[in-house]
């Protein structure tokens, strides 16, 4: 056939087809496309998107991980940085100037030597010479977080300023940008972040900070998506970001009551929020907290340690913070207390259509013996909080889905409670207890497993239903690959 018509089938196909083909390769593959024909060497130089990593993505994922990043050498981390850079540099050189936008240059790399500041210089050519609409950096140090000491964070933030100041050009255009690791010795550089980089629509930092604890405020403009995690500031202050919708706040540090606060963000919808409560922290209060904001999907979580979430019974503040929630995960609660308290969220929530709760204790996590709880001012109260609603006769009509997350008996209690509110409730799901690779050799302290055979399922489901009239209908399962794409998505285990 390929005789017949002088060439074979695939390069009879038009060039916009050819194109999506090669895009779905990793650059490198797509790169060595070049050297079957003038044709093919010109599709390779029009590719749309261009992303290039160290290695194909499936084998960096692995890299990627703390514990596996421990593994590799300094050498072998330069070697994968060098061959960032050849691969940066050939795919940006064989492009015509103002010909073929590039819908996307990402690039990741590793803080080490200088082949990070060549990289910045090769991209900011680029974006000088070419259309670009997104461009990225993700800048990943030699060591993760879990093996880092403090020397090494600093020594990371020192590498990092030079190679920031000297590809500025680059910075200025970036649309996407992750960084971890770094501790600064100014105390305004993270500040300097935001200004430079004008045109993030994403900022990811992650184990970043500064010598001296500071308040840091935020403006930008263009902002989207925030994510701070592990992240040491006083306190962090959302100024002015008018397209933000999305924004994750993990671990902090503060000693202040509130250690997020709101100013001119009238976009927000998304706020997930995380934390190990700590002796000196204070419990926070969400009407306090959301007051001048309007989210829509509101995620916490607890880390399987005490519930840093203060319940209030519904008063005009409440019900004006609560007044957009759609959607409420409640996520890694620790196991055996009362979750009477998460009735406060339904009832100043009269909008909330969908509730998410994996009730867990991560024994992999966690921290039991006595003295080091003390040494690392773990609280010492009762994980779990009390709270007894005022209003006997509450209903609530708009709640559709419950769907727990490790579901045992000791949780039957509350889930009667809730079917008996939420009269137009359609679908409970109740999951199995969530796998954990690194608990599996562990006994848990409350299994809670569901029931196996038909029999004592529909025993269950009878236990559940009894004497109150709810057309919801409940779901029995287990957590897999399979699972409904927004479960998955909020289950604990996405949380890790």
């Amino acid at each position: 056939m390929a005789e017949e018509c002088g060439d074979d089938r695939i390069s009879t196909l038009p060039n916009d087809i050819l194109l999506n083909i090669l895009d779905r390769l990793h650059v490198s593959d797509a790169a060595k496309t070049s050297i079957l024909s003038r044709r093919w060497s010109q599709l390779s130089a029009k590719l749309p998107r261009l992303i290039i990593n160290p290695l194909p993505e499936g084998v960096l994922s692995l890299f990627g991980r703390d514990e596996s990043r421990a593994n590799i050498s300094d050498g072998d981390l330069a070697r994968l940085n060098a061959a960032t850079f050849k691969a940066t540099k050939s795919v940006l050189a064989r492009r015509d100037p103002g010909q073929d936008t590039i819908r996307l240059l990402s690039t990741m790399f590793y803080l080490i030597g200088d082949v990070p500041i060549s990289i910045g210089h090769v991209v900011g050519e680029a974006m000088a010479v070419h259309q670009i609409e997104k461009a990225e950096f993700t800048i990943l140090t030699v060591k993760g977080r879990d093996h880092c000491t403090l020397n090494d964070v600093v020594n990371y933030g020192k590498q990092f300023v030079p190679f920031f100041n000297e590809c500025r050009n680059a910075f200025t255009r970036l649309t996407r940008l992750y960084l971890e690791n770094l501790r600064f010795a100014e105390s305004d550089f993270v500040s300097n972040i935001f200004v430079t980089c004008k045109l993030l629509k994403y900022l990811g930092l992650f184990n970043c900070d500064t010598d001296n604890w500071i308040t840091l405020q935020i403006e930008h403009a263009q902002l989207r998506e925030l994510s701070l995690v592990n992240c040491r500031f006083d306190k962090v202050e959302l100024k002015w970001l008018p397209k933000l919708t999305r924004t994750t706040y993990k671990f902090w540090m503060s000693f202040e009551d509130l250690p997020l606060s709101f100013g001119q963000v009238p976009l927000l919808e998304f706020l997930h929020l995380t934390t190990i409560h700590f002796i000196y922290h204070k419990m926070v209060r969400l009407s306090t907290l959301l007051s001048e904001i309007c989210v829509q999907d509101l995620r916490l979580a607890f880390k399987c340690e005490k519930i840093w979430v203060q319940p209030e019974p519904l008063t005009e503040r409440l019900a004006a913070a609560f007044r957009g929630l759609r959607i409420v995960n409640l996520v890694l609660i620790p196991e055996g207390h009362d979750l009477t308290w998460t009735m406060f969220i339904l009832e100043a929530a009269p909008c909330l259509e969908e509730f998410y709760m994996s009730v867990i204790d991560h024994l992999c996590e966690m921290e039991y013996h006595p003295v080091r709880r003390r040494q690392h001012l773990y609280s010492a109260e009762q994980k779990g909080v009390e709270w007894e609603s005022p209003r006997s006769d509450f209903q609530h009509r708009r709640l559709t889905k419950l769907i727990i997350f490790c579901f045992g008996n000791y949780i039957v209690s509350h889930l009667r409670r809730v079917m008996k509110v939420a009269v137009n409730l359609m679908d409970v799901y109740l999951y199995d207890r969530v796998a954990c690779r690194y608990c599996k050799h562990i006994n848990p302290l409350n299994p809670g497993r569901l029931p196996r055979n038909k029999k004592k399922l529909n025993a269950m489901r009878n236990l559940l239903t009894q004497d109150i009239q709810s057309p919801a209908r409940i779901h029995f399962l287990t957590p897999s690959p399979e699972m409904d794409a927004d479960h998955a998505e909020r289950s604990p285990e996405s949380f890790r």
